[in-house]
């Protein structure tokens, strides 16, 4: 009889109506990957076979649609790969990337797992550099503000106006700056102001004064054609080594420069050295008002340009900056998790790693989004976001589930249907036997 082929069929069509119900439900479940039912018959010693088996369930880790939720710290994987999650010392792995942070700095999951990844040169600084690769470590975000920095480099982008006549007196402005107990006249043809910062990231003013000088090919001393002196002011002070008392004889600022131009219009070097583009600029103690520490500057001038063409600053740029607490963090799409601070500056706190495997199939599911590894996955494959097979992270977006609801719907009414035809091979098998019985 054949009781037992389609007793074993109820039994496949049920497993496989759990698994659909398990997909259907799972729907809307961030980063879940939909399984299928397989199923094998079983072998006789006969003809007629046994019946059906289920021989495994399957997982589909196809990519799911990723969807913008517009929070930084909803993190999806656009393709291959899954986020590294350590969970009560356990390593796990998962597509779903919602995310909070605790009150410790970790980013951590609803289950308390927390991500992976590549961690700080040292841990004792929190300004120290990410370290890329080698063996992933639960990340942290510190909270500690950044401390202020004192200016040390600056890059500038001028074009000083050739038409510029310098024996035209009329051409010349005239500024009135402080010196050691006096002031100082400047003349110049074009100034630029800019902010610098001090060691206790005060902002200090500095105004350059540039004025093209008359050439003289005999001197003492020598100006070459197309050579312009610039003079410095820091907060409207010059750094002056001469007597105090009332000056207005140029050439006693210890931060004036010339800068010469060739014909072309071409910048040839800074102070007379052809082929040098920066100058030192330093500020002292006394000149800021007393401050811990002197500043120290690069200022560079490459790019700078003598053209027929309004004075103009075009690009400046400076690295010092005032002391800042931390108002965000932002994660690109390498996984670098990056700081910001209240002063517009940023700094790296990590990066994180994804996982991939030879075999995903082969992932153990472990509930709340996650896998862990088996022998049949093989060993995890770590690196960075972008790398290799590695999808990239994009953050502010969840990757929904691969659920295709239309499908599963109809698989159900194929699963219903077999279900209700082995209950009917019961019936019919039934009613033969008791055909049977009732023959005298």
């Amino acid at each position: 009889m054949g009781f037992s082929q389609a007793l074993s069929g109820l039994n496949a069509a049920k497993a496989n109506l759990n698994t659909l119900g398990n997909n259907i439900a799972n729907s809307q479940t961030v980063g879940f990957k939909s399984s299928t039912t397989l199923f094998a018959d079983v072998f006789a010693n006969a003809d007629v076979g046994l019946g059906t088996q289920v021989s495994d369930v399957r997982q589909d880790f196809s990519d799911g649609n990723i969807e913008s939720t517009s929070r930084e710290l909803d993190l999806a994987i656009s393709g291959e790969g899954f986020f590294r999650m350590q969970q009560n010392g356990e390593t796990v792995y998962s597509r779903n990337g919602q995310l909070t942070m605790d009150a410790d700095g970790y980013l951590v999951n609803a289950q308390g797992a927390q991500l992976m990844g590549y961690g700080l040169s040292d841990p004792n600084d929190p300004f120290s550099d990410v370290v890329a690769g080698g063996q992933p470590e639960v990340l942290r975000v510190p909270a500690a503000g950044m401390p202020a920095q004192s200016t040390t480099q600056i890059n500038a982008v001028y074009n000083l106006d050739a038409g510029i006549v310098a024996s035209d007196p009329d051409q010349l402005e005239t500024a009135t700056v402080d010196n050691d107990g006096g002031t100082q006249d400047i003349q110049y043809h074009y100034s630029n102001s800019f902010t610098t910062f001090d060691s206790l990231g005060n902002s200090r003013n500095v105004t350059v004064y540039y004025r093209k000088l008359e050439a003289d090919p005999v001197g003492p001393p020598v100006v070459p054609e197309n050579t312009w002196q610039a003079n410095v002011a820091l907060d409207g002070r010059i750094n002056d080594s001469t007597t105090p008392g009332d000056n207005t004889t140029p050439g006693t600022d210890d931060n004036q420069f010339t800068l010469e131009f060739d014909s072309s219009g071409a910048l040839i070097g800074v102070d007379g050295a052809a082929g040098d583009n920066d100058t030192g600029l330093t500020f002292t103690q006394a000149q800021l008002g007393g401050a811990p520490a002197a500043i120290n500057a690069q200022f560079n001038l490459a790019g700078t340009s003598q053209f027929s063409k309004d004075s103009t600053n075009d690009q400046l740029t400076q690295n010092g900056y005032t002391a800042g607490t931390l108002v965000g963090i932002q994660i690109e799409d390498d996984g670098s998790i990056v700081r910001n601070f209240s002063n517009e500056q940023s700094q790296a706190a990590g990066q994180i790693a994804l996982a991939n495997f030879r075999n995903p199939e082969g992932l153990k599911s472990a509930g709340d989004n996650a896998w862990t590894e088996t022998a049949a996955s093989g060993g995890e494959l770590v690196g960075q976001p972008g790398t290799g097979v590695l999808g990239s992270v994009t953050a502010g977006a969840v990757e929904t589930s691969n659920v295709d609801m239309a499908s599963e719907l109809v698989d159900m009414i194929v699963a219903q249907r077999a279900y209700q035809a082995n209950s009917q091979t019961i019936k019919v098998q039934d009613e033969i036997l008791q055909s049977a019985v009732n023959l005298r």
